[in-house]
C-alpha cells in the first residue's frame, strides 16, 4: 500500500496583497477626428495595498492624465478603472464626486488650505463636508503620524511649507481612503524639506497600509518610492524597483528610444 505525502506549506500559493487600484485597457482621447490627441494607450496595471509607486516621464507623456482618471478626476475613452472593489468609471457624476471624497485621498504641489481654520480643522474638513464625525483615535494617530501634534491649533500662515504639506497629507489620510494620490508633492519644497515629505509619504503606505500614488519630474523624489513606473508616449514601458536616483535618471534618458 502506498502513501500520497502531503503538500508542504512552501508548496502552497501565498495570496498577496489586495488589490488597490487596477486599470484594465484605459486609453484617453482629447477632442476629434483628425485633432484627436491621444493622452493614454491601453493603459493596464494593479496596484497592491500598501505600496508607494513613483510615476515617471518625459512633458506629454500622459502622467497627469494617469494621476486624474486613476484618481477619478478625469473618465477615460474606453477601458476601466477600479479602487477597491468599485469600478469608478461607471460611476454617475454626483456618485463619482462622493466617492472620491470618502475614498481618495489628494495631496498636489498647492497645499489648498483654508487660511480661517486650524490645522486641525483642515485636517477634518472632508469629514465636515461629508457629514460624518472624526475617529478620534485615528485622528490622533494621523496628527501623530505627521509630526503635527503640537500644531493642531495653529493657522496655516503660522507653519513653514513643509508643515503645510503634512496638513494636506493628513488631511489626505483622515477618510481612511483606498488610494492616495499626489502630484508633485515637493515642487515647491527646499531639498531638506522635500525629503521629510517624501519619507512621510513611504511610512504613509508602509505603516499606515495606504496606497501612494506619486507623479514626479525629479529622480531624487521618485528614488523614495518602492517600485517606479516610466510613461512614455501614453503607455508604460518599464519599471524599476526600489531604485537610486541615479538609475532612475540613467532610464530617463533612455525614454526617447521608446
Amino acid at each position: 500500500m502506498t502513501t500520497q505525502a502531503m503538500p508542504t506549506a512552501a508548496a502552497r500559493p501565498v495570496p498577496g496583497p489586495p488589490t488597490a487600484i487596477r486599470l484594465d485597457g484605459v486609453t484617453k482621447k482629447y477632442g476629434a477626428g483628425g485633432g484627436a490627441v491621444t493622452a493614454l494607450r491601453g493603459v493596464s496595471l494593479a496596484l497592491p495595498r500598501g505600496a508607494f509607486t513613483a510615476v515617471m516621464g518625459p512633458s506629454g507623456s500622459g502622467k497627469s492624465t494617469f494621476l486624474h482618471c486613476a484618481a477619478g478626476l478625469d473618465r477615460p475613452t474606453t477601458g476601466s478603472v477600479w479602487l477597491g472593489d468599485t469600478d469608478i468609471s461607471r460611476l454617475k457624476p454626483k456618485a463619482l464626486t462622493v466617492f472620491r471624497r470618502d475614498h481618495v485621498g489628494f495631496v498636489f504641489q498647492a497645499y489648498n488650505l483654508l487660511p480661517a481654520l486650524s490645522v486641525e480643522q483642515n485636517i477634518t474638513l472632508p469629514l465636515l463636508l461629508a457629514g460624518r464625525e472624526a475617529d478620534h483615535g485615528w485622528l490622533d494617530f494621523v496628527v501623530g503620524a505627521v509630526g503635527l501634534a503640537d500644531f493642531r491649533g495653529r493657522r496655516p500662515a503660522e507653519l513653514s511649507g513643509g508643515q503645510q504639506q503634512r496638513v494636506a497629507i493628513a488631511r489626505a489620510l483622515v477618510t481612511r481612503p483606498n488610494a492616495v494620490f499626489a502630484d508633485e508633492p515637493t515642487g515647491a519644497l527646499d531639498s531638506r524639506t522635500g525629503r521629510q515629505v517624501l519619507e512621510l509619504l513611504g511610512r504613509t503606505a508602509r505603516e499606515l497600509d495606504q496606497t501612494v500614488v506619486m507623479v514626479t519630474h525629479d529622480p531624487v523624489a521618485a528614488s523614495h518610492a518602492d517600485r517606479v513606473l516610466f510613461l512614455a508616449d501614453g503607455a508604460f514601458v518599464g519599471h524599476l524597483d526600489r531604485p537610486s536616483a541615479q538609475q532612475v535618471a540613467d532610464h530617463m534618458t533612455h525614454l526617447g528610444e521608446w
